[in-house]
């Protein structure tokens, strides 16, 4: 079919080895995407529709030729058309995730994406990285709720509206997806200079304001993607960061990307989920306990999901191997579910992040060995790592009864 969704997670040419895994509970709807290839298209579960990384393609997954305008069309129709044939729509979108290849394409994309959202458009997160397929210029992933399901444009009373087509916060019963937020005034909608520890502050701040206004804390905070654009400035961003996060901290993903303007150093997306809370440590491979993080949970369980926090695989054994830093980061991401009462066959939303397009094929002979045939959604992106050593970060989220 014309335009059918290339989700990133796709392994180029991997071939199925290892154990597969048992078919998950009905209560996962996963719609696959083209045969042969490692992941979901579509994954439904616990009132939430997860849209796979997915870039402009012809029939035989290669990218469109066009400019950025050409390619956000559609991608954007290849997701608009994939919710609509499984009880949703654009309208009913949370949150997307846009990868822009450059930070110039920024406004040419925006002026497209405006046309597909002209009210109360979803929280959104755009950073700069590259994309495993050739002569793709951007990629979109998302999330989105049932026709029929609620939905609130969350914005806080004092703010300036969005100078760019994305609400703050978009809120769905429980849950609350919010913006990639940078250093911003949201008052006079201007950039805010500062260092990395000046600005990571602000954006949680502002974040808090978001929080308050669908009538939530920090302590609802279950799951963070941090993107920064120096890698030495981590420890910085990290010592200005958790004193928002004194309690059990949301996991959390760091990586090393461009930002849409050169005043920004740090952006941050939150999801937040209202109620109790149950913070898990990954275990050592024997099952010994593991070791906590200053910084994050491992992972979180918030009512019927469990957000697991990025993992790692390098250690001196897997030192150069992305399969087998791949192959490592799955396996502490399984202990950790499982230490939580979970199953690797829960997982419904995948996030990886690779250093270099080469390590893709890689990674996906680990994850079909894991996986078997029941894949998650999954975006797939190039970007810096904060671990010197690391080739491969993986993220996950999962939900059961």
């Amino acid at each position: 079919m014309r335009g059918f969704a290339f989700a990133v997670g796709v392994a180029l040419a991997a071939s199925s080895t290892g154990a597969t895994m048992q078919e998950p509970p009905s209560r996962i709807e996963r719609i696959a995407g083209p045969p042969g290839l490692p992941f979901s298209a579509l994954v439904k579960a616990d009132g939430l529709l997860h849209v796979a990384g997915t870039m402009a393609t012809d029939t035989v997954e290669r990218p469109v030729e066009g400019d950025i305008k050409v390619q956000t069309r559609r991608t954007l129709e290849s997701i608009g058309a994939l919710l609509r044939r499984h009880g949703s729509g654009l309208d009913r979108v949370l949150s997307v995730h846009v990868y822009l290849t450059r930070a110039e394409d920024f406004a040419a994309m925006n002026e497209v994406y405006t046309t597909f959202f002209p009210k109360d458009p979803p929280a959104r997160t755009t950073v700069v990285a590259a994309l495993v397929l050739p002569g793709a210029l951007v990629e979109m992933s998302a999330v989105a709720v049932p026709n029929g399901s609620p939905r609130e444009v969350v914005h806080p009373a004092a703010w300036a509206k969005s100078p760019n087509p994305y609400s703050y916060g978009v809120r769905a019963g429980d849950t609350l997806m919010l913006a990639g937020l940078v250093a911003r005034d949201v008052k006079a909608n201007a950039p805010v200079e500062g260092d990395m520890a000046a600005q990571t502050k602000l954006v949680l701040e502002n974040a808090g304001e978001v929080l308050r206004a669908a009538g939530m804390s920090y302590a609802d905070v279950v799951s963070s993607r941090v993107y920064i654009t120096d890698g030495a400035a981590f420890q910085e961003m990290n010592a200005a960061y958790r004193p928002f996060f004194p309690g059990d901290k949301p996991v959390r993903a760091t990586v090393v990307t461009g930002l849409m303007l050169p005043a920004y150093k740090v952006e941050i997306t939150l999801v937040a989920v209202k109620g109790a809370k149950q913070a898990f440590v990954a275990p050592g491979p024997d099952g010994s306990p593991g070791q906590p993080s200053p910084n994050f949970s491992h992972a979180l369980r918030a009512g019927s999901r469990l957000f697991v926090a990025g993992m790692l695989g390098d250690t001196p054994a897997t030192r150069g191997d992305a399969k087998a830093q791949a192959g490592e980061a799955l396996a502490r991401i399984a202990r950790t579910m499982r230490a939580a009462g979970y199953q690797p066959a829960d997982a419904v939303d995948a996030m990886v992040y690779v250093t270099d397009a080469r390590h893709f094929a890689a990674m996906n002979e680990a994850w079909r060995e894991v996986f078997g045939t029941q894949f998650p959604a999954r975006a797939t992106v190039v970007t810096g790592l904060v671990a010197p050593d690391g080739l491969v970060e993986i993220m996950i989220t999962a939900a059961r009864p």
